[in-house]
């Protein structure tokens, strides 16, 4: 018991080097115990409910309006998406639930 007490370099080293391969060891087995467990409840799984095809989505009623933009009139691109962005913030609601038609510069 004493030779532990104040162990040498070479003795800490090899200390040292059997925790490190301890635990590697012990984590190298843990995976291949994940990996067991988790290919045995995956094979359960597919065989007991197999996979149905989903049903093809009916066609929509009406065809969406095509939407081609805003247009400006005497404002610049970068001025109307500030001020898009302003009015979507004042509104508490997400651009893209927005439409602008047009953006006109009064002066």
């Amino acid at each position: 018991m004493n030779d532990y007490v104040n162990p040498s370099i070479s003795e800490s080293l090899l200390i040292a080097l059997i925790g490190f391969v301890t635990v590697f060891v012990v984590l190298i087995v843990l995976m291949y115990i994940i990996a067991f467990i988790s290919k045995i409840f995956s094979d359960k799984k597919s065989q007991a409910a197999p996979v149905q095809q989903p049903a093809a989505s009916p066609a929509p009623a009406e065809p969406r309006e095509v939407y081609t933009g805003v247009k400006l009139n005497g404002v610049d691109e970068k001025t109307a998406a500030i001020l898009m962005a302003i009015v979507a913030d004042k509104m508490d609601k997400p651009l893209d639930n927005l439409r602008f038609i047009s953006i006109k510069e009064v002066k």
